[in-house]
């Protein structure tokens, strides 16, 4: 697989024509084989990608330009669709060839699942590293339904790697019992909340490399409908934004990130994925140092 291969028809606004030269690389990781509920976030990527041209380049919250950000737009990555497991060694490889590279990573999925085999990739290459994950799911059954590959699972699987403590999980208002009480023994859990505990959190980091897993449903289903699981009760796009830029303002050193969970087939507004597209300019713009 070409590392600088576009596999889409659009790109992300004012994407670099130059791999080689570019600092970050956007790639859409187009699966969504194991949602519990409604399909539909493999057409995620593509939808953000179109919905960027109504951004303005300059964003004032950073007081930054994305015409200054050297980045690249590889599309979306070619996946064996249906195949959950060696989709997820594709965007596993993928990711490496990237971190041999020296670029930063910014994926947009998907499911949630796709976030497994990054981090994976990530862990390798920085064995200190820490996971913010902000969503609306816990993410931490270890099966469901008896399969171990699911949207469901992937946070669990990067405790039993990273170890509990390793993770930050904030925003969590849905899941088992099982998940809440072994994320409230297991893991930094912070459930409902997003900034006020991020702002506590991120000082005890330090400048440890930090990767950051964003799921679109930990707003409010008012700000962003079109996602497979969306549950009540969640943050605004403001606070999301806000807890962006808590952490592209502290100290750890963000080596990475992801935006999942978009499905547009549920919003005929596409007013979720112009969220996304924001998300990740600000993203872009205050985790690329």
């Amino acid at each position: 697989m070409k590392l600088d291969q576009a596999y889409s028809g659009n790109v992300f606004i004012c994407s670099s024509d130059s791999y080689e030269d570019a600092k970050a690389v956007i790639y859409g990781m187009p699966m969504d084989y194991t949602v519990s509920y409604r399909p539909g976030s493999r057409f995620g990527p593509a939808r953000i990608r179109q919905a960027s041209v109504g951004l303005e380049e300059y964003s004032p919250y950073l007081d930054k330009n994305i015409l200054d950000a050297v980045y690249f737009d590889a599309g979306d990555l070619l996946l064996p669709f249906g195949n959950a497991a060696r989709s997820l060694d594709v965007i596993g490889d993928y990711v490496r060839g990237l971190l041999a590279d020296d670029k930063f990573p910014i994926g947009l999925g998907g499911e949630h699942l796709v976030s497994w085999p990054v981090i994976q990739a990530m862990y390798e290459k920085y064995p200190d590293l820490a996971v913010i994950h902000i969503d609306a799911h816990a993410d931490l059954r270890d099966q469901y339904e008896g399969e171990p590959l699911s949207h469901s699972t992937p946070i669990r699987k990067a405790a039993e790697l990273m170890g509990g403590k390793n993770i930050y999980q904030f925003g969590i208002r849905s899941g088992s019992k099982e998940e809440f009480l072994y994320g409230r023994q297991n893991i930094n859990f912070h459930p409902f909340e997003v900034a006020a505990p991020l702002k506590m959190e991120l000082p005890k980091m330090g400048s440890r490399p930090v990767y950051v897993t964003i799921d679109i449903d930990v707003l409010d289903p008012s700000c962003a409908p079109g996602t497979g699981t969306a549950e009540a009760g969640g943050i605004t796009s403001k606070e999301l934004l806000e807890a962006i830029h808590l952490i592209a303002r502290s100290d750890v050193n963000v080596v990475g990130c992801d935006l999942v969970e978009v499905a547009p087939i549920y919003d005929p507004t596409e007013q979720t994925q112009i969220v996304a597209a924001k998300l990740i300019r600000e993203m872009l713009l205050g985790f690329v140092k």
